[in-house]
């Protein structure tokens, strides 16, 4: 106990001012995470720090110092501990779980892989051409496993491979040579493990969410219940205009249809009778031109006259919207006329 005691004591006094800082860090941001910074150069962790200074804090430190701090903090921080692992950094933000997950993950770019390193995923060659001319690279492809061959004059891949499947190390030839067909197989960024915001930790299951999806879904539920409020006569602010022109088109449909004559559907009902009257009398003509009399013959008259009237204004639209095609085309090459000159004229 002795010995354990001495070594506490003697703790390097830089280690005390990275623990205190670490807790410093904590208390004054709303939220902290641990972020996985595995491969990564330092030259790109730069940049990132650069990047997120407007809206987060990143720190990197020893995972056993970091530990520390989090047990001196107690209660459900140190819980934090579990995502220490390999090369780990902090990261520090007053924003939300949710937007510190979506701006870690805009640090994510595309990136070569290293010889003998793991592939995430099937790296796959695609059939095509390439930018190099016929030369050395073509044998240097085959040899990394790439099908290669000379077309048109170019170095192209034969067919769509997979050169190494998940799971497998990238030999040093193809990794060089995927490099030179800027086929990058990683995506290296700040790869968020967990985020801690007031007793509550958020893993990254939790915070993908898919914007789109979730807009249209709160689109598709609002008016879900809009339907159903209206459907069920259920009266709030939003909806009070719509059953009130439902009821409205609703009462005067049920006044038309039972002839109730009052003077909100009288309009409708002569209207409507003097249709059916139209109907009649011409149907009655059409068998006895007598049947009818000169007064309503002229009402007759006017009715087929409108309707040959409506039958034509399609065609004569139709005449109308090519005209305008016509005038604008004509305005167009006007215009690049016009356009032409003004070149001609600028360069002599």
């Amino acid at each position: 106990m002795a010995e354990e005691k001495h070594h506490t004591e003697h703790v390097p006094e830089w280690k005390k001012n990275e623990i205190e800082n670490i807790i410093e860090l904590i208390q004054s941001h709303k939220v902290f995470g641990m972020v996985g910074i595995e491969g990564i150069l330092a030259a790109k962790i730069q940049k990132i720090r650069r990047d997120l200074k407007d809206v987060a804090v990143l720190k990197v430190s020893r995972n056993t110092l970091t530990e520390r701090a989090l047990n001196q903090l107690g209660e459900s921080i140190p819980e934090m501990n579990k995502y220490l692992d390999k090369q780990t950094a902090l990261v520090f933000t007053n924003e939300s779980p949710f937007k510190l997950y979506k701006v870690l993950e805009q640090t994510k770019t595309p990136s070569p892989i290293k010889g003998g390193a793991i592939a995430p995923e099937d790296i796959i060659v695609q059939k095509g051409p390439t930018s190099f001319p016929p030369g050395p690279i073509l044998g240097e492809l085959q040899s990394a496993g790439i099908p290669a061959s000379i077309d048109a004059g170019k170095v192209a891949v034969k067919e769509t491979k997979v050169v190494c499947k998940a799971g497998e190390a990238v030999p040093q030839k193809l990794a060089t040579m995927l490099a030179k067909l800027e086929i990058y197989p990683l995506i290296v960024g700040l790869d968020l493990r967990a985020a801690y915001d007031n007793g509550t930790i958020y893993e990254p299951e939790l915070l993908a969410i898919d914007e789109s999806q979730y807009f249209s879904d709160i689109t598709r539920a609002a008016q879900n219940a809009f339907n159903l409020a209206v459907n069920t006569a259920y009266p709030t602010s939003a909806t009070i205009g719509t059953l009130l022109a439902k009821a409205f088109a609703e009462s005067k449909n049920l006044g038309v249809n039972a002839v109730v004559f009052d003077s909100g559907v009288m309009d409708t009902l002569l209207a409507k009778a003097h249709v059916q009257m139209t109907s009649v009398a011409s149907k009655a003509a059409d068998k006895d031109a007598n049947a009818v009399d000169d007064q309503l013959r002229e009402v007759l008259g006017a009715a087929a006259s409108a309707a040959a009237a409506a039958a034509n204004v399609p065609e004569k639209k139709e005449e109308v919207k090519e005209e305008k095609e016509e005038e604008k085309e004509e305005e167009e090459d006007r215009s690049e006329e016009d356009g032409m000159a003004g070149l001609g004229a600028l360069f002599g």
